[in-house]
């Protein structure tokens, strides 16, 4: 045995490995920030039909190139309540198909003896999306660039992969070596355990492409292979699963017990097609019959082929599969439910564009307890009924809390590979989490200033109840109109919200004014005066705030078709 030919082999070998490791990583995420509106879009389906939930695992592993950040997204989805543990268990089966397609990319790339091989055909992706990357300025230009250039990787990757297995196979020592290996069990285990190191199916899947390709393992192999980087492609999920909450850790074990199920079926089928045929038929042989000559098809079929299958086995025992997976993951005594995210998790920064979608929808949920708050605290100070201050008080402390985590997430968000576009926007979220926390501050001020009202056995008169109910109501539009604009980044909404903002200033003046005639008339005392003057002010400031929040779209409208 040549010990330099085995150490250049092995050398070529993980280069190629690296090479396929980074394409794939390229490919996914600039698949995922240009179609992550529609990804997110995708998601926003998920409904109660189980083939919906096939059909959207499917096609959004399709589209961004990964089934690990797809079942992460999942879990995520899970853990913070938007998805069901049934709606991520279909997800899971149709992001299993979804997977299969790397497969087939690679099959066909492997496809050409004498001429022009389609490897070297789609090789030259690498250069054009890289020149395309180079001289684009726009973030559909080097998205695309960067797509075509992973894709072109790929095959620079397959190629330096099938190189190195040529190498091997010339060497009678390795085959004699490898040949000895058929223990369907031993071989199961070996593909999980590379798949669960190398953290990708594509990757162990494509390596066994290629060894069946150059002879170096026969069908039979490759498929015991295949079908053990099926469980090992569970240790991403489960790695995410582990440190989320209950749900995640279920959606988790779902996804393990899904592939072990389809490995478990496989295997003793084998067994009984072995047994009743005499050994003459096995998987190998059948699908070497069924695609004569192609070996690299024949592995990339069965692939497909195992994990549309496993899937018809999964779906209608989906409700099985979630009843085992509650008993072996129990629900805990939560010790005690503070605050908490609802709309994110620290999974989803894995999928950076759903991430910042994500962060959206807790940026308005956060709006939305700011303007309730401020609520409570013009019913407090109006009619100083305080049967709503235990609410108010807890809608504070959320407040604060999101104001802490949110500004944690923007930060660790805006480390990932984002779009110009999202980059932008995870900038302005720094602000807007700050003025709403401040709208909720302001809230508390007033609450503050009906406890010296009571304190003082004190009340407002009729005429500036009605003022400050005026003011609620101009604030209210002015709520209305704000998120319109921040939503849908509507300019025509921030329109109207300057012209009630100004509204606001006006009537704080006219506010200010009555109360000095009051005061002049005797209808109203210093000390409650004071307390009048600090509200209105709190108030006006409280649509300052507000309309900061809706002129962050000022520097997002421009891409909108881009973002979200």
């Amino acid at each position: 045995m040549d010990i330099t030919s085995v150490l250049i082999a092995i050398l070529t070998l993980t280069a190629g490995i690296g090479v396929f490791l980074i394409a794939c990583q390229m490919m996914s995420s600039n698949l995922e920030s240009a179609s992550s509106r529609r990804l997110r879009r995708l998601f926003a389906k998920t409904g109660n039909n189980k083939w919906v939930g096939v059909g959207i695992g499917l096609l959004g592993t399709a589209a961004i190139q990964s089934s690990g950040a797809v079942t992460v997204m999942v879990i995520g989805f899970v853990n913070v309540g938007i998805m069901s543990l049934t709606q991520a268990a279909t997800i899971i089966y149709g992001s299993n198909i979804g997977t299969t397609v790397t497969a087939q990319l690679v099959a066909l790339g492997m496809f050409g003896n004498g001429g022009i091989s389609t490897t070297i055909i789609f090789a030259a992706f690498a250069g054009i999306g890289a020149f395309i990357s180079l001289f684009s300025k726009t973030d559909k230009g080097k998205q695309t660039g960067g797509i075509l250039t992973g894709f072109g990787m790929l095959f620079v990757g397959l190629s330096m992969m099938a190189s190195a297995m040529d190498d091997f196979a010339a060497l009678p020592e390795i085959k004699t070596m490898l040949a000895s290996v058929s223990n369907p069990i031993l071989l199961v285990i070996v593909g999980a355990l590379l798949t669960a190191i190398i953290q990708s199916s594509s990757v162990m899947t494509s390596i066994a492409i290629t060894m069946v390709v150059t002879g170096l393992i026969n069908l039979s192999q490759g498929i015991y292979l295949t079908m053990g980087s099926n469980i090992g492609s569970c240790v991403v999920a489960m790695i995410a699963g582990m440190t989320s909450g209950t749900n995640a850790k279920r959606t988790a074990l779902i996804h393990l017990i899904f592939n072990l199920m389809g490995v478990v079926i496989f295997m003793l089928l084998a067994l009984v097609l072995r047994i009743t045929t005499a050994g003459a038929w096995s998987y190998g042989t059948l699908f070497e019959r069924w695609f004569p000559s192609a070996p690299q098809l024949q592995l990339a079929m069965f692939h497909t082929f195992f994990n549309v299958c496993t899937m018809m086995i999964a779906l209608p025992l989906t409700n099985v599969l979630v009843n085992v997976a509650c008993r072996m993951v129990p629900e805990k005594e939560e010790q005690e439910s503070g605050p908490r995210l609802q709309y994110l998790d620290p999974s989803m920064l894995s999928t950076p564009a759903v991430a910042a979608r994500q962060l959206k929808t807790e940026i308005e949920n956060m709006a939305e307890l700011a303007i309730t708050n401020f609520r409570r605290a013009i019913k407090v100070i109006t009619t100083l009924d305080y049967s709503e201050i235990e609410e108010f008080r807890q809608t504070e402390q959320r407040l604060n809390f999101l104001n802490q985590e949110l500004l944690k997430y923007a930060v660790a968000l805006s480390e990932s590979n984002l779009s110009s576009y999202d980059q932008r926007y995870i900038s302005s979220t720094i602000r807007t989490v700050s003025d709403l926390e401040r709208v909720g501050d302001y809230a508390e001020n007033i609450v503050e200033y009906a406890d010296s009202l009571r304190e003082q056995e004190a009340s407002f008169s009729k005429d500036a109840v009605k003022e400050i109910l005026r003011m609620e109501e101009l604030v209210n539009k002015l709520y209305v109109e704000v998120m319109q604009a921040y939503h849908n980044k509507d300019l025509q909404a921030l329109g109207r919200a300057n012209i009630i903002e100004e509204q606001i200033d006006d009537l704080t003046v006219e506010m200010e004014r009555n109360h000095i005639q009051r005061l002049t008339d005797g209808s109203c005392s210093p000390a409650v005066g004071s307390e009048y003057l600090s509200l209105a002010q709190n108030s006006e400031r409280v649509g300052d705030h507000l309309i900061n929040v809706a002129k962050t779209i000022k520097d997002l409208v421009p891409e909108k078709a881009s973002g979200f």
